[in-house]
């Protein structure tokens, strides 16, 4: 079973919709709970939704990340407070 979901900030989040509208490639840092290891991958954010109670986002590969996986988007670091 997934982890409760923990929302993010609405400062992360405001960049990850710029990213998204402007659909410009990024690189995204990202760790899913009991993985040793943090995962990096470049895309294209096409896409915002919820699924199971927690918040996702798709990239042009139609690769699904949630959202409180995320570590690090281009210059921009998760960090807790101040969540939507």
């Amino acid at each position: 079973m997934e982890a409760p979901y923990t929302p993010i900030s609405c400062s992360f989040y405001d960049h990850l919709e710029a990213y998204a509208t402007r659909r410009w490639p990024v690189t995204i840092l990202y760790q899913q709970p009991g993985q040793p290891r943090v995962q990096e991958v470049i895309g294209i954010i096409t896409d915002f939704f919820m699924k199971e109670k927690a918040e996702y986002m798709r990239l042009d590969n139609g690769q699904e990340i949630r959202l409180d996986w995320l570590k690090q988007v281009e210059n921009h670091k998760l960090s807790s407070g101040l969540y939507c």
